[in-house]
């Protein structure tokens, strides 16, 4: 009788364990989908304007955190232009930020010579970069939908078919 007593009980562990393991992905699943609100910072564009969290609200907002020395964003910068010309009619807005370490006149030079026609920011406190999470790689770009929540994060070069499906969708709600 003793035998068949723990045999009877040998399922309680695996069961419990299987519990505990589909918990754990319930809530891992919750936390990675749970979309954050974007900080409520101010930029100081290249042009002394000042872009306020209020002046983003009920906008579809790319905040592409980059530098002037950063390969990758120079190269990608070109289909950023491209990808801010197709929606910004339909009300996507976008600021580039420059991080804490380029230059201002670096960073004016390049906006002017390439004609960006987005908003152009600079971070000379690092202040943004932190309040987003202490962005420390370039390019970081985040899409923040009308709600002001951070719908996803960019490290590295977007897949911009991907991107652009996505600005799709959160320029339509």
């Amino acid at each position: 009788m003793q035998a068949s007593s723990s045999n009877s009980k040998a399922w309680l562990k695996p069961a419990l364990a299987a519990v505990v393991i589909a918990a754990a992905g319930v809530a891992a699943y919750a936390a990675l989908n749970q979309q954050s609100s974007a900080p409520a910072v101010t930029f100081m564009s290249i042009k002394g304007e000042k872009i306020t969290p209020e002046s983003l609200h009920g906008k579809v907002v790319m905040v592409n955190f980059w530098a002037t020395s950063c390969a990758t964003c120079v190269a990608e910068m070109p289909k950023m232009v491209e990808t801010y010309n197709k929606y910004k009619s339909q009300g996507l807005e976008f600021v580039a930020v420059a991080m804490r370490d380029d230059p201002p006149n670096y960073v004016v030079n390049f906006a002017e010579t390439r004609q960006l026609p987005f908003k152009v920011a600079l971070d000379t406190a690092g202040d943004a970069a932190k309040a987003y999470g202490n962005v420390a790689m370039t390019p970081t770009t985040f899409v923040i939908d009308r709600n002001g929540k951070i719908l996803k994060r960019y490290v590295g070069e977007p897949e911009f078919p991907a991107l652009h499906k996505l600005l799709e969708k959160a320029l339509q709600g």
